[in-house]
C-alpha cells in the first residue's frame, strides 16, 4: 500500500511537471516572417571554437568557404571587419557563394598595424570591385578611444582617394552626433544602433521603434548641416542569452522578434541595414561575458538559433530536458525509496515534489552552464558546480525526510550540509561583490545558486510541516541542518551577504548614471537617480539574484533560538 501511494504521487507529480513544461515551451509568435527568409546584410566573422583574434588564432580558408556556403541563403550581403588576420580569401569565397560584401578595415591604436591594414584594404577592394560594393574604414575606433577623430579622418581620406567604392566609418550612433564632422567626410553614414546596449536600455517591445527614432535623429543632424547622405544601420541585433540590462532581456524569442520587427521598420522607410551577426562568437565572452558570445543567427556548432520564418521555440530541446529532469528526480527518489515509503501523504508529496524540482534545477544548470562555457577552465567550473549541486540535492532530500518522519537529528548529515552550504555562501560572496564592482559584462548566476536557495525554503517548510516549535521568527542554520555547529563568526557571513545586496544595487545603478548618453539625458543627480533605480529594479535577473543572496543569508543571522533536536 505504501509503495502504491508513493508510485501514485510520483506519477501525479511527473504529469503536473510535464504539463507545466509543455505550457511554458510552446512555440511563440515572433512577428512577421522575413521576406523570402533572407536578410539584406549580415556581419560575418567565421571564428570557430578554439579560434580568437585576441589569441591571434585566425579563421582558416576552408572555414571561410564553408561558413559562406552556410549563410548564402540567409543574406544578400556580408559585412566584414578586417582584411588581414586570415580574412584575405573572403572576397573570392564570397564571389563563389554569390554574396556581395561591405569590406571593413580594422583600425586600432597601433600606427604600423593600421598602415598594413589600410594597404591591404585598398588592394583587396580594388581587386574585387564585382564583390566589394562598399568600404568601412575602422569600427568603433572613437568609442574605444584608440585614436582621435582627426587621425581617423586622415585614414578615411586616404582610402577614399584610392578606391572607387563608397567609403564610410562605423561607430555607435552617438559618436556621429559627438563628432558631426565625420558626416562630411564619409560617402554614407554608418551607425550602430543596439537597443540592448544603449546607456538607457530599451525593452524588446520598443526596440525597433527606438532604431527608427535614432535614424531620424541622425538624418535630421545631417540635414541641418546641409548633407543628404545615405544612412546604413551598420549593426543592429539582439542577444539570445546572457545578462539582462534594465528591461532589455536576452532570449532566443526576443532575438527573433527584434530582427523581424526591425526589418518591418526598415522596409517601411526604405532604410539600409546590417544584422549582427552570422555566428555566435565564443571569443567575445573574454571581454563581454555570455551576452557578447550570443548574437548570432547560428550557434558556434553552425546550427540555427531560430528560424527567420514561422514560430520560434525558446528552448526547442525542452522535451529532452524534461526527460533528463524526470530521470534525475527518479534517481534521487530511488536513493531514499525506503525512507520515503514511511512518510505521510503530505510529507511524501513534499519530498517527491522537491526531488523533481531539484532535477529540473540540475538539468537547467548543466545545460545552460555547459552551453555558455567557452574555455577549459569554464568547463571545469561547470563540472564542479554540477557536482556540488548534486551533492547538496541528495543531502537536502535526506534532511527533509528526517524532519518529516520525526527522526532524531543526525550530526554527520548536519556537518555535511553545513560544509556544502559554506562552499556556496563563500562562492556567492565572490560572485556578489564581483557583480557590484565590475558587473557590466557578468551574468547573474541564479542557476548556480537556485538549489541552495530552494533548499533553505524547503527545510523551513518541512520544519513548519513537522510543527517544529520555532522560538524566533526565522530558524538558524543549526535548526535547519539538525546540528549544533553555529558559531559567532557565522554572523559575518550574514553581514557580508546582506551588504552585498546593497552593493549590487549601488553598482548597477551607478553603471547607468556614469554613462555618457545617460548623463546627457539626465544631467542632474536628483533627476538621474530615480531613472537609474528604475532600470535596476526592472532587472528580473538582478532581483532573482538578490533573492538568492537574501535566502542564503537568513539562516546565518544571529537569531536567538534554541538548538535543533529534530
Amino acid at each position: 500500500m505504501r509503495v502504491a501511494k508513493l508510485l501514485f504521487c510520483l506519477v501525479f507529480i511527473v504529469i503536473v511537471h510535464g504539463a507545466i513544461a509543455w505550457s511554458l515551451n510552446r512555440p511563440q509568435d515572433a512577428g512577421v516572417d522575413v521576406p523570402s527568409g533572407k536578410l539584406r546584410s549580415l556581419s560575418f566573422a567565421p571564428y570557430r571554437e578554439g579560434f580568437s583574434p585576441i589569441e591571434e588564432k585566425f579563421p582558416l580558408p576552408e572555414h571561410i568557404d564553408a561558413d559562406l556556403g552556410l549563410i548564402a541563403d540567409k543574406t544578400h550581403t556580408i559585412r566584414t571587419y578586417s582584411i588581414l588576420g586570415g580574412m584575405q580569401p573572403t572576397p573570392a569565397f564570397a564571389r563563389k557563394a554569390g554574396v556581395e560584401m561591405i569590406q571593413g578595415g580594422w583600425l586600432g591604436d597601433g600606427h604600423e598595424s593600421n598602415k598594413l591594414e589600410i594597404a591591404a584594404l585598398i588592394e583587396a577592394v580594388n581587386a574585387n570591385p564585382d564583390v566589394v560594393k562598399r568600404v568601412l574604414v575602422g569600427n568603433e575606433v572613437l568609442l574605444r578611444k584608440d585614436m582621435d577623430v582627426d587621425k581617423l579622418i586622415g585614414y578615411i581620406r586616404q582610402v577614399k582617394q584610392a578606391v572607387k567604392q563608397p567609403v564610410s566609418y562605423a561607430d555607435v550612433w552617438s559618436i556621429y552626433l559627438k563628432y558631426p564632422q565625420l558626416m562630411q567626410e564619409v560617402d554614407f553614414i554608418t551607425v550602430h544602433i543596439l537597443p540592448y546596449w544603449e546607456d538607457e536600455p530599451v525593452a524588446i517591445e520598443h526596440a525597433a521603434g527606438h532604431v527608427e527614432k535614432i535614424v531620424q535623429q541622425i538624418e535630421d543632424k545631417a540635414h541641418s548641416m546641409g548633407l543628404n547622405k545615405p544612412i546604413l544601420i551598420g549593426e543592429s541585433g539582439w542577444p539570445a542569452a546572457g545578462r539582462q540590462r534594465g528591461e532589455a532581456i536576452p532570449s532566443v524569442v526576443n532575438e527573433a522578434r527584434f530582427i523581424r520587427s526591425l526589418i518591418e521598420v526598415v522596409n517601411r522607410h526604405g532604410l539600409d541595414y546590417n544584422i549582427v551577426e552570422a555566428f555566435n562568437q565564443p571569443w567575445k565572452s573574454h571581454n563581454e561575458g555570455v551576452v557578447g558570445a550570443n548574437w548570432g543567427l547560428l550557434t558556434i556548432d553552425r546550427k540555427p538559433v531560430f528560424p527567420l520564418t514561422g514560430p520560434v521555440h525558446e528552448n526547442p530541446d525542452w522535451l529532452l530536458h524534461f526527460a533528463w529532469a524526470t530521470g534525475l528526480g527518479l534517481l534521487l527518489v530511488a536513493g531514499y525509496f525506503k525512507q520515503f515509503s514511511a512518510l505521510s501523504l503530505p510529507g511524501l508529496l513534499v519530498c517527491l515534489s522537491l526531488a523533481q524540482i531539484l532535477g529540473v534545477c540540475l538539468v537547467t544548470l548543466a545545460s545552460f552552464m555547459w552551453f555558455t562555457s567557452y574555455s577549459l577552465w569554464q568547463q571545469a567550473y561547470t563540472v564542479l558546480l554540477v557536482i556540488a549541486n548534486s551533492v547538496l540535492s541528495a543531502l537536502l532530500l535526506q534532511r527533509c525526510n528526517v524532519i518529516l518522519v520525526g527522526q532524531a537529528a543526525q550530526s554527520t548529515l548536519a556537518h555535511r550540509l553545513r560544509s556544502v552550504y559554506l562552499f556556496f555562501v563563500l562562492l556567492a560572496l565572490f560572485k556578489t561583490y564581483s557583480l557590484a564592482f565590475n558587473g557590466r559584462y557578468l551574468s547573474f548566476p541564479v542557476e548556480q545558486f537556485a538549489i541552495p536557495a530552494i533548499g533553505i525554503c524547503a527545510l523551513i517548510f518541512c520544519l513548519c510541516l513537522a510543527k517544529y516549535p520555532f522560538q524566533t521568527q526565522m530558524p538558524r542554520f543549526d535548526s535547519l541542518s539538525g546540528g549544533d555547529l553555529q558559531t559567532p563568526r557565522d554572523r559575518l557571513l550574514a553581514y557580508f551577504l546582506s551588504f552585498g545586496i546593497l552593493a549590487v544595487v549601488i553598482g548597477e545603478t551607478h553603471e547607468f548614471m556614469a554613462a555618457y548618453d545617460f548623463i546627457q539625458a539626465h544631467p542632474g543627480f536628483s533627476e538621474g537617480l530615480p531613472v537609474a533605480l528604475g532600470y535596476t529594479f526592472h532587472n528580473q535577473q538582478l532581483v532573482r539574484w538578490l533573492l538568492c543572496i537574501l535566502l542564503l543569508s537568513i539562516p546565518f543571522w544571529p537569531f536567538r533560538s534554541g538548538k535543533a533536536k529534530i
